[in-house]
């Protein structure tokens, strides 16, 4: 196997710049550029010259033998000076060493799965850690990544596999005319486990949390959405104008408001019949993101809009705007009044349909396999032949073994690392 090396701090120009080698000859690189291997473990300070006696610079130098190491393999740090004429230097002269290679995106997490140092859940958590950039996002994925997803899966596959070899004694101990009977909590006993699973599958899902709490602002042209919008926001990212028809298409804004993630997104005044084909598509944008969103924010008439969305009464600081007594919100974005009251109200609304602060949520691929291995389980407790039994709990098994790595596929191993940075 290749010895890889990379970046793993940020980019340079920085105070410092730490560079990781892993595989079976990160020692000897070690010993080469450093003149010797420091003791395991403790940070050592050292010159490091290329082979033929160049100082590339002086920096700390950290050895970790494998196998419990991050990736699981012989693995070595440098921590250099961060300027980018040393890094490039650095990294050129570990280039120039037989067998060495620099890594490939997640790669040093790849070892890490490959060596069993994390499963795959725990994996998935941590490319979510790192992309990370609300309060709410970063404690839901160290809960993922630091295995409380992954001790609820292997306490069900346990669990299972236990159920598994009651059947399978059952089958084992019977002649060909009588099948041994299960114990008599059996079925109640899946059951149970069926409904464990079940309710994880009404848990909020990781990709509202991923991708933000949807609110859409909705309503007939020049109804205030684009000035709304910019204040939600905090910025002029829609241009506003006296008329109809500014915003011809969705534009999407990401905030965190409290902790909270959000998409805001802006849209095309709704009406019917415009000649205009590219005023036309804007709407059908506009009605597209009604469809995707978790709130809708309706500025036209009471009414009008779709079922479920909030009635907004905006421009509250006009005189002759049309009154609507039914409004959820009374507001003007442009003096501010009523603005507090729809942030905290979406605040609260948005927390109602998140995940529990640092509890693990499913990603959908995780969803669809708890499902699939839920399905087995009602199977199983459905069937009196204890050959088909077996196969639920078989089927629930093997989707359980999926959730955590235990079988997977190459291209979704592709997928899933390939969202790390070059030297994670």
């Amino acid at each position: 196997m290749d010895t890889i090396f990379a970046l793993s701090s940020g980019s340079p120009p920085a105070a410092i710049a730490v560079m990781r080698i892993s595989g079976p000859r990160a020692g000897e690189v070690l010993a080469t550029l450093a003149g010797g291997r420091p003791e395991a473990r403790k940070a050592s300070y050292r010159s490091l010259h290329v082979p033929r006696g160049t100082l590339l610079d002086r920096a700390l130098v950290l050895w970790f033998p494998g196998p419990s190491t991050a990736t699981g393999e012989d693995l070595a740090e440098l921590h250099l000076h961060g300027g980018r004429a040393v890094v490039a230097a650095v990294e050129a002269a570990l280039a120039g060493m037989p067998g060495l290679r620099k890594a490939l995106r997640g790669e040093f997490t790849r070892r890490a799965f490959a060596n069993g140092r994390i499963d795959l859940a725990e994996a998935e958590g941590l490319a979510d850690l790192l992309a990370a950039e609300t309060e709410l996002q970063r404690r839901s994925a160290i809960a993922m990544a630091e295995g409380a997803f992954s001790r609820q899966v292997e306490d069900w596959r346990v669990r299972v596999l236990q159920a598994a070899a009651l059947v399978e004694s059952a089958l084992d101990f019977s002649d060909e005319d009588d099948v041994a009977e299960l114990p008599a909590a059996f079925r109640q006993d899946l059951a149970a486990l069926a409904d464990e699973l079940a309710t994880w599958l009404e848990r909020p899902r990781a990709e509202t949390l991923r991708e933000g709490f949807r609110v859409v602002l909705a309503g007939p042209p020049n109804a205030g959405k684009s000035t709304l919008f910019n204040a939600l926001v905090e910025d002029e990212a829609a241009i506003t104008s006296p008329i109809a028809g500014t915003t011809r298409d969705v534009l999407v804004r990401a905030v965190a408001i409290d902790g909270v993630p959000f998409a805001f997104l802006d849209t095309a005044g709704l009406h019917e019949g415009s000649d205009d084909a590219i005023e036309a598509i804007g709407i059908a944008r506009a009605r597209a993101a009604l469809d995707k969103a978790d709130v809708v924010l309706w500025l036209g008439p009471s009414g009008e809009g779709p079922i479920g969305a909030w009635e907004i009464a905006a421009r509250a600081d006009l005189p002759d705007v049309t009154a609507k007594p039914a409004a959820r919100h009374r507001l003007s974005a442009r003096t501010g009044e009523g603005m507090d009251a729809l942030r905290r109200d979406l605040i609260a609304t948005a927390r109602s349909a998140l995940p529990v602060p640092g509890e693990a949520a499913l990603s959908a691929r995780q969803h669809d396999l708890l499902r699939e291995a839920g399905s087995g389980l009602r199977a199983a407790v459905r069937e009196n032949d204890p050959l088909l039994v077996a196969e639920g709990l078989r089927q629930a098994r093997a989707a359980l073994d999926r959730l955590v790595g235990r079988s997977t596929t190459e291209d979704m191993l592709d997928t899933l690392f390939g969202r790390f940075c070059i030297g994670k």
